[in-house]
């Protein structure tokens, strides 16, 4: 008669459909992607210089502008001092009135540059964090100043030392983040091969391979990244470095796993077809990695920082099924413990981060429209009655699973019987109550579900009271609620009344 036409949270292959659902996660996804502005710095990135002491930094005073004209002046004229005062003018640069008076010297640009191009190796360093305090600039006008440096910049992604190379990347991935000049002009001299290639020469480099997930971030966040900028990176080796960073085991980093999965998330989001991502084993890797952080959290560990790659994950997880013809699912998602490891996530997480949750229900959700292998895990696990419990929590949480109980009770009538065993009829009984439209009516679905494949789960609604439930949703409720409530009143509980 009437159920749920559709429970997937990321919408079927309808097009109109598909990017509605699109438009209002993008909202959702600003409250979680907060948490990762304020703890990374999404925008900007600034690395600390480790050969600093802290004393020394924490007692100097801003250097001020008149400091920079100086530091210029001797750098043109000076000869083995220039390290001394490229270390200077760096410190220097830290001061946002310093930057703009930098960048009005004449020359000055031209002058960092020949010296981020000569052959002294500790000069072209300091020259680089140099550009790096240049590039965090507050001023929109210090990065265009900086375009002369960009072409070296990328080339010397190719083969010098970690620090080195770290500091190109995330002064490429600051620049980015300013100016649609330096955008059209980064992109035109091959940004994106650049970091393909420096991933690939670097792989076994942790640092670097961070330092490339926050630069390609930074693109693939750009409003026109669909059109101009992810084509050119699935065509790319990208893709396929991007989830071997997620591989599972001891040696995974969660620095670098965090930007890799962040980039994965932007790609299959901007991506109405994900085959090629489904191909290259993404939502294999993902949910192999999540069923391993699972067991983790399932243990009581919340090492910091974590839930920073649970969240990405969950995502390219729940989006990728989406996406997931049906037939091939099993093969993509092949570990039945992938609901256990979400669920000790939601478990984990609905107190003191409540999106995080309802993100885990939206996966548990996806995994359970097709699947009538996830349902009957969750059935046999034993992980049914914790998420029953979860069904007074609002912000969301609850929707979610009561549609992956409506998905469980769809599948077999079998698994409506072992839900009402589990005490799914009595939790209904209060959800019915609610005052949340969307609650009373998802409820209604599953009681509908319920009550017709059994007399005796019909019977046992009725013992406890739920025939007066719904009355008064009859005569209290307009439109679908009322209708549903009637159907349910007429056609399969009044003869159980008696």
């Amino acid at each position: 008669m009437w159920r749920l036409s559709k429970v997937r949270h990321k919408a079927g292959r309808q097009g109109g459909s598909l990017e509605e659902t699109r438009l209002k996660r993008r909202e959702h996804e600003k409250v979680l992607r907060q948490a990762r502005r304020d703890r990374q710095l999404v925008s900007k990135r600034l690395l600390l210089n480790e050969d600093e002491e802290q004393q020394e930094a924490a007692m100097d005073t801003d250097p001020g502008e008149q400091d920079v004209v100086g530091l210029v002046h001797k750098l043109k004229h000076s000869g083995p001092e220039k390290e001394v005062h490229l270390k200077a003018l760096s410190k220097s640069l830290r001061d946002p009135s310093a930057q703009l008076s930098f960048i009005k010297q004449e020359n000055s640009m031209h002058l960092l540059v020949g010296l981020l191009t000569g052959s002294n190796a500790q000069w072209r360093l300091h020259s680089v964090r140099c550009l790096h305090e240049l590039s965090n600039s507050p001023h929109p006008s210090v990065t265009p100043a900086c375009l002369p440096a960009t072409p070296y910049l990328l080339t010397y992604l190719s083969g010098q030392s970690t620090k080195f190379t770290e500091l190109c990347l995330y002064t490429l991935g600051n620049l980015w983040a300013d100016s649609d000049v330096v955008k059209e002009k980064l992109l035109a001299q091959g940004i994106i091969p650049a970091l393909a290639s420096c991933i690939e020469n670097q792989r076994h480099n942790l640092a670097v391979t961070e330092a490339v997930g926050f630069t390609l971030s930074q693109l693939l966040q750009t409003k026109d990244a669909a059109q101009k900028i992810i084509p050119t990176v699935l065509a790319s080796s990208l893709p396929s470095h991007l989830i071997s960073v997620l591989t599972p085991g001891p040696k995974l980093s969660l620095g670098p796993a965090i930007e890799c999965a962040w980039c994965l998330h932007y790609l299959i989001c901007s991506v109405v077809d994900n085959r090629a991502l489904l191909a290259h084993g993404a939502l294999l890797q993902c949910s192999s990695l999540l069923v391993s952080l699972g067991a983790a959290v399932a243990k009581g560990n919340k090492e910091e920082g974590l839930e920073l790659l649970v969240c990405p994950l969950l995502r390219c997880v729940g989006n990728l099924l989406s996406s997931c013809p049906r037939e091939d699912l099993t093969t993509q998602v092949r570990d039945v413990r992938l609901v256990v490891a979400v669920c000790a996530v939601l478990q984990a997480f609905f107190k003191s981060q409540p999106a995080l949750a309802r993100e885990s229900a939206w996966v548990l959700n996806n995994l359970t429209a097709h699947s009538s292998a996830f349902c009957s895990a969750l059935l046999t696990l034993n992980l049914v009655p914790g998420l029953i419990q979860l069904l007074p929590f609002s912000q969301g949480i609850n929707t979610m699973i009561l549609r992956v109980l409506a998905n469980i009770a769809h599948k077999k009538k079998e698994f409506c019987v072992q839900l009402g065993q589990l005490g799914l009829l009595s939790a209904l009984c209060a959800t019915l109550k609610m005052a949340n439209q969307e609650m009373v009516t998802l409820s209604l679905d599953v009681l509908f579900m319920l009550v017709v494949s059994s007399t005796q789960i019909a019977e046992e609604f009725v013992r406890q009271g739920g025939l007066s439930l719904l009355e008064a949703i009859q005569y209290n409720s307009e439109g679908e609620m009322r209708r549903r409530a009637t159907y349910l009143l007429e056609h399969h509980l009044q003869s159980h009344s008696s």
